[in-house]
C-alpha cells in the first residue's frame, strides 16, 4: 500500500469509477446515495471507492446533521500536476529540438 501522498493520489486516480466520482463532486457535494446512482454496483462497493478517495485526501466528509455528504478536495492533485509538469517540460524541449531539426532539413532541401 503506497504511503506517500503522490502514490496514494495516483493510485486513487487509477480507477475510472473513482475518477467519475471526483468529476461528479467537482460540481458540488453529494451523498453516498447520489454518488452511487450512475453505477451498477452495491453501496458497499461504492463505499470502498469513497474510502480510497478519502484515504488519498481527495474527498472529505462534511458533517451537516444526519446527512454526511462528500465533497472534493483537489489539493492532492496539485502534487500530481507538479510532478507531471517536469515531464511536460522535458517533452516540449525534445519537440522543440525536433522542430528545429526538421526546419533545418527543409531549408537545406529547399
Amino acid at each position: 500500500m503506497p504511503t506517500d501522498t503522490l502514490s496514494k493520489t495516483l493510485s486513487a486516480l487509477a480507477d475510472p469509477t473513482r475518477r467519475s466520482i471526483l468529476a461528479r463532486l467537482a460540481t458540488g457535494e453529494a451523498s453516498v446515495t447520489e454518488l452511487s446512482e450512475p453505477f451498477d454496483m452495491t453501496m458497499p462497493a461504492v463505499s470502498k471507492h469513497l474510502k480510497v478517495l478519502e484515504n488519498a485526501g481527495l474527498i472529505v466528509r462534511s458533517k451537516s446533521a444526519q446527512w454526511r455528504p462528500r465533497k472534493l478536495n483537489a489539493g492532492p492533485m496539485k502534487d500530481v500536476s507538479e510532478w507531471l509538469e517536469n515531464y511536460r517540460q522535458h517533452w516540449e524541449e525534445r519537440l522543440d529540438r525536433l522542430d528545429a531539426y526538421l526546419t533545418d532539413l527543409q531549408q537545406h532541401d529547399g
